[in-house]
């Protein structure tokens, strides 16, 4: 990445540090926990996993998860209801970061109209899932917007349709998929009736240095050396641009990885870059 796209990205994470716009999220909201292969979940709903930033409109205001008061312009939130709901900031595919930048913003501004809030739930209606969104549905049936939407929920027929669905998300370029028992009613916290489905695990990790590359990689990154919350340290060398070599994370910069699995030594096995965490405190 170029220098100024890097200085940009360091600028981003700081501002996280220093908003407060907000002192506490509306609602402890309903968290998905991690689908186990094999578990039957034939019957549920699945859905594709947006790659965005999770939003709360509390009727009045847009929330992030962890509390913090989004300024979007009044366009995007004039179609919205007067009850809550629950989705997700999306800017399509492949836009993790530019939505970011967008809903970072203390000012309300017109980049929040490249984005659209893909509604997941209304979690004060009464009853199931199910019966929850129809309030949702029922309500822009009369009053459409063009900024927000029902996230698409369609039954598990079998479990090689979640395979196959899976497959088909990734393929477009998604990041997986969320499965939910109809009928579940809305609980705050980790949720075993919501269940996050990929090929791949992903979490956190700290960067502690820049181990130097050999090969077409000398004088630049060969790796980073990360450190999990519970202490383990492990290499991170692949899944980096050229121009994430030439510029890579900071030192002390939080970092996403995917892995597969963990070894005996609580290492996770083949761990790969994905990006900076920009996100950690929305």
């Amino acid at each position: 990445m170029k220098a100024p796209c890097r200085v940009h990205l360091v600028i981003l994470l700081l501002s996280f540090w220093l908003i407060t716009a907000a002192s506490s999220a509306p609602v402890e909201m309903m968290l998905p926990e991690v689908y186990a292969e094999g578990r039957d979940v034939t019957g549920w709903l699945i859905s594709e996993k947006l790659d965005g930033v999770r939003g709360y409109w509390d009727g009045e205001r847009l929330w992030s998860k962890n509390g913090k008061v989004f300024n979007p312009p009044a366009a995007f939130i004039r179609d919205l209801p007067d009850f809550a709901l629950e989705g997700e900031l999306w800017g399509g595919r492949g836009t993790f970061e530019k939505t970011i930048s967008i809903v970072l913003k203390d000012e309300a501004h017109d980049g929040w109209l490249q984005l659209k809030f893909g509604i997941f739930d209304v979690p004060e209606a009464s009853g199931g899932f199910m019966r929850r969104l129809e309030k949702a549905r029922e309500w822009f049936a009369e009053h459409p917007s063009p900024y927000a939407f029902l996230i698409s929920q369609n039954p598990v027929r079998q479990q090689e349709h979640l395979q196959q669905e899976l497959q088909r998300v990734e393929e477009l370029g998604g990041e997986g998929l969320i499965v939910r028992k109809p009928d579940a009613l809305y609980a705050g916290g980790r949720s075993s009736e919501i269940l996050k489905v990929k090929d791949f695990q992903d979490a956190e990790a700290v960067v502690v240095a820049h181990l130097p590359g050999q090969g077409r990689n000398i004088g630049r990154l060969g790796a980073l050396l990360v450190e999990l919350p519970d202490g383990i340290r492990f290499k991170v060398g692949s899944g980096f641009s050229d121009e994430e070599r030439e510029n890579p994370p900071a030192i002390g910069e939080l970092i996403t990885f995917r892995y597969f699995g963990y070894y005996l030594s609580g290492i996770p096995r083949f761990p790969s870059f994905l990006r900076i965490r920009l996100d950690k405190d929305l």
